[in-house]
């Protein structure tokens, strides 16, 4: 029989590793030798230190425990699927040596907590008890990264999800990944910080590793009005989708802490079986039967979509205060969908925007499961009257850039297409996370005439 991998153990945010200990025995119970399972502890209570250089500590802390190209397996709570993300995104060429990677409820793409830690009450309920210069800090770095549609989440994601050629994929190259988060949330005094769709701490809809990107170039080319552009609504091929499935699989009766206090029933058989995968039809068999026990637990509960939107202007730049809306057109009424009911702006930039959709209950108003003839609005402003936002069918400026017309409100609007490009992508997909850009034209009032306020002649 070959041996076993050493395992190595990943906590989350203001963890111990002292709290992978029940699953360090379940693993031993299990066959796998007590030297070879390795609990790697961080510091995260401290405002210097961000997930970059957990990254690279973490890579330095693996020379002093395995050999320099030894093979292993690890299993990671919340905030460690961003330390290992992070390490394999930094370290590409030793990414062969991770050989499966088990999240329980990674924060993959952040966590609606993190916003609220990085004020006073996170320093007191969070914040770092030991003595000395980081007394009280709550780790304000490492919870930068982890807001929600946080710079740090959406460059990670395109160093590893969104990028030409697959990062994760079939065989001995990269990892097999296995996704597990608990669909109950906290009780108690804790239940205070519960959202729907979310095991109290991170949102289901965020675990998964399955991603795409919608790119909406809603700016006007003043020379050639471009307005029917095959390229002006595109996605991403979703290689690593296509690659290596990366689906999320709800666990029921788990919530954020007892995914690893309490290692127990299905989600041990899981997670156990999850490191036995050698091979391709190992991994596609442990598919079936993570689909087939976890049916009942997904069917339960209702299902979510987060979308991490990005506005910026032709030159590349930031659009940070702006509204986007999703809307559907047809001969009986004008039907909202709730795009912006649920909606976190990324402090440090407000370009980014993380929204939350109950597809449950989108689905419920269009019986056919489809939201017919669906349309993007998005409206922005500068902030002046010397410079602002326009775009496709913007009613604030003729179609032909020649006047501004004053009682516009939209500033683009654009229907998207059933599916998107050759992927044959389609727009809504429960427990993923979609990245969408979206591109205005920025511009010296009045929009479309030589004559302006910012720059003229005396």
């Amino acid at each position: 029989m070959p041996a076993k991998n050493p395992i190595i153990l990943l906590h989350g945010y203001s963890d111990k590793g002292l709290s992978f200990e029940p699953w360090k025995r379940q693993l031993v119970a299990a066959g796998h030798a007590e030297a070879d399972v390795h609990i790697c502890e961080y510091k995260s209570l401290t405002n210097e230190v961000t997930i970059k250089d957990l990254a690279e500590g973490f890579d330095r802390a693996l020379r002093t425990r395995l050999e320099p190209e030894q093979a292993f397996d690890a299993i990671v709570h919340s905030t460690g699927m961003l330390v290992i993300r992070s390490w394999l995104a930094t370290y590409g060429g030793r990414r062969a040596r991770l050989k499966r990677l088990v999240a329980l409820a990674p924060a993959t793409n952040g966590s609606p907590l993190a916003h609220r830690g990085r004020g006073y009450l996170g320093a007191i309920f969070k914040g770092n008890r030991i003595p000395g210069t980081d007394f009280m800090e709550a780790g304000d770095q490492i919870l930068d990264g982890l807001e929600l549609g946080s710079r740090f989440t959406w460059d990670l994601a395109h160093q590893d999800l969104l990028g030409k050629e697959p990062f994760y994929q079939r065989g001995k190259d990269s990892p097999y990944v296995f996704i597990l988060c608990g669909t109950a949330r906290y009780s108690g005094l804790k239940a205070l910080v519960n959202e729907e769709g979310s095991d109290g701490t991170v949102r289901l809809a965020g675990c998964s590793l399955d991603s795409q990107k919608l790119c909406i170039d809603l700016a006007v080319d003043a020379e050639a009005l471009e307005v029917d552009s095959p390229k002006r609504i595109a996605a991403s091929d979703v290689a690593a989708r296509k690659a290596l499935p990366m689906r999320l699989y709800p666990v029921a009766g788990k919530n954020h802490s007892t995914i690893l206090a309490k290692p127990d029933g299905t989600l041990r058989d899981l997670v156990i079986s999850a490191l036995e995968v050698k091979d391709d039809a190992g991994f596609d068999a442990w598919r079936d039967t993570a689909e087939d026990v976890t049916r009942e637990a997904r069917d339960g509960i209702d299902q979510y979509q987060q979308f991490v939107v990005r506005a910026i202007d032709e030159r590349g730049d930031p659009i940070s205060d702006y509204f986007i809306e999703l809307f559907s057109r047809d001969q009986a009424a004008d039907r909202r969908v709730p795009f912006d009911l649920d909606v976190h702006a990324y402090r440090a930039d407000p370009s980014l925007r993380c929204f939350h959709i109950n597809l449950t209950k989108l689905f419920a108003r269009f019986p056919a499961g489809q939201v017919p003839d669906l349309w993007v609005r998005i409206i922005a402003s500068s902030g002046s009257d010397l410079v602002g936002y326009h775009g496709l069918n913007s009613e604030r400026i003729t179609p032909d850039l020649a006047a501004m017309n004053e009682t516009g409100v939209w500033d683009a609007e654009v229907k998207l297409p059933a599916v998107f490009g050759r992927a044959g992508t389609k727009l809504f997909w429960p427990f993923t996370t979609t990245f969408l850009e979206v591109r205005l034209n920025r511009d010296p009032m009045p929009f479309g005439q030589v004559a302006n306020k910012v720059c003229y002649f005396v």
